[in-house]
């Protein structure tokens, strides 16, 4: 069998890995949308209802067309006749969902107002407005806007501005025309729904203001149901529950597949290990909906784990800010706890000890062998065995050089050269003394390390060096002044430097690390 057709079968299930990884990661980004969607829902429900976007600061709005639809009106009562209203198809789908419906009152509002304009369309407004039917509707109005300012039907769906703002609107327009600035709410509907202010020729100018000023802003009032235990009516769980679904069988088939393509892992560390997709299945829509906004992460990851989005500048980035605060925390404590130990240490009169090399000295010795010293006579050894022959040439060419540049200062040099038969003898005097004095230095080394006479020697000078130290500084009364001094310069470091070594500009160090890291990759790609 060729290898192409080896790799078709394994090319054809990493495709189909992939459409799947994609519908999931599609399918948890849908839930995380709907979920903003249902949490903004009534704050924005006025958005949803008219489409209406006004800028801040300015009162001007942008009118956004949204699809309408005759909706039941379910503001009225089981036994009166049922009709429709026409509204936005979003707010009518998704009304129900959290128990919202036009308020009664509000609603009654408006219906007079429609009947009050047909009425007086009916008889021409000449007539019409003199009609008693009209008379009797304006009436309506007066009581139903006076009811409306006292009983506050906005209050119940926190919208008790939208109120005042309507108030505010009827007295400066009422101001506006009669110039009476001081007319409380309640006289400016009074006013507004008589005949006395609507005349024939001002009617359709009056009630074009209405259904563009004051309508839209009575549109937006609802009422919103109380479940069984006195909270709002939330059915969210409804539209929630198939993904939660979904995600749980997803997740039970995707941790099972793991332990077993992994037989190292249990099917409990394979959950673990896929931790972060639980908030996907947490049914939060029945006690905390605020906590579904954590499917952000494991949609996020889906979505980079698919390919449909890249992560990895974002992720470098937070990993390198995270990187930054803990270097600069972690900075701090080791140096400080570093410089603590020590001053610590000498304040114990460890310093002391060390010096006098005694007992009373805390150090582990895990081999019986003083390491500095072999290490030291390693070191010797490599010197004067293998790297003193093979720098022996460059330095008898620099002993030559010397020699040779002083004596061509002496006259009696130079006269000895200028000699017939003597000429090469400063020369080869010379190539003696630089023979000699090279060899005589390695020999001499040689001679000093292979001779433990030397050795012992040289050890008991140190060590008598130092405790003869310690002993005149004891005599003296030196050491606790240096133990002091010592802890006091301790100190004054941890102020004047660890607080500047923790100021240092983290992200441009991490930035030197990049790259420094991306240096080998370009010599690669330049090679």
């Amino acid at each position: 069998m060729s290898s192409r057709s080896q790799a078709t079968p394994k090319s054809a299930r990493r495709r189909k890995n992939l459409w799947f990884e994609r519908f999931m990661a599609i399918a948890a980004s849908a839930n995380v949308l709907l979920v903003l969607f249902d949490l903004t829902y009534v704050n924005w429900r006025n958005f949803w209802l008219q489409g209406n976007v006004v800028i801040p600061f300015t009162d001007q709005k942008i009118h956004i067309p949204l699809p309408m639809v005759d909706c039941p009106d379910r503001s009225v009562q089981s036994e009166e006749p049922p009709r429709t209203l026409p509204q936005s198809a979003i707010t009518c789908a998704y009304d129900p969902i959290k128990g919202i419906q036009p308020h009664r009152d509000t609603q009654l509002y408006l219906s007079t107002v429609a009947t009050l304009q047909q009425q007086a369309q009916q008889k021409g407004l000449e007539t019409g407005l003199k009609s008693p039917e009209v008379q009797a509707t304006l009436q309506s109005l007066r009581q139903f806007s006076n009811d409306m300012i006292t009983t506050n039907p906005f209050e119940g769906a926190g919208k008790s501005g939208t109120l005042e703002k309507i108030k505010n609107r009827m007295r400066g327009h009422i101001a506006s025309r009669h110039r009476k600035p001081k007319l409380s709410s309640r006289e400016a509907f009074d006013l507004f729904w008589s005949t006395q202010y609507l005349t024939p020729a001002n009617w359709n100018q009056e009630m074009e203001w209405f259904n563009r000023e004051i309508k839209p802003l009575i549109e937006t009032n609802f009422y919103r149901t109380i479940d069984e235990n006195g909270q709002f009516t939330n059915h969210f769980w409804i539209l929630d529950a198939p993904f939660v679904m979904l995600f749980f069988l997803e997740f039970l088939a995707r941790t099972y597949y793991i332990s077993r393509r992994y037989p190292s892992l249990r099917w409990l560390d394979a959950m673990f290990w896929r931790w972060y997709d639980v908030p996907l299945f947490i049914p939060f829509s029945l006690f905390f909906p605020v906590l579904a906004l954590t499917r952000i992460l494991p949609a996020a990851i889906r979505l980079h784990q698919s390919e449909l989005i890249d992560l990895h500048e974002i992720r470098d980035h937070m990993r390198r800010g995270l990187v930054a605060d803990i270097a600069e925390e972690l900075t701090e404590v080791i140096v400080i706890q570093v410089l603590n130990q020590v001053q610590a240490a000498i304040r114990r009169g460890e310093f002391t000890a060390w010096l006098e090399q005694t007992e009373r000295r805390r150090y582990i010795d895990i081999n019986e062998t003083n390491e500095v010293e072999a290490i030291a006579n390693h070191l010797i050894q490599l010197s004067v065995n293998q790297v003193f022959p093979k720098i022996q040439p460059d330095l008898e060419a620099l002993l030559r050089h010397s020699i040779t540049s002083i004596l061509n200062q002496s006259p009696v040099y130079r006269g000895l050269q200028s000699l017939p038969g003597v000429g090469h003898l400063p020369y080869q005097l010379t190539e003696q003394i630089v023979s000699d004095t090279t060899q005589f230095v390695h020999n001499s080394i040689k001679t000093a390390v292979e001779d433990p006479t030397l050795t012992e020697l040289s050890t008991r000078l140190v060590q008598n060096i130092a405790r003869t130290f310690v002993a005149e500084a004891r005599q003296q009364n030196t050491l606790p002044e240096l133990q002091l001094l010592l802890s006091d310069l301790i100190e004054e470091i941890k102020i004047n430097y660890v607080q500047r070594l923790t100021e240092e500009d983290i992200d441009l160090i991490l930035e030197q690390t990049r790259q420094l890291h991306q240096l080998p990759q370009k010599r690669g790609e330049i090679g």
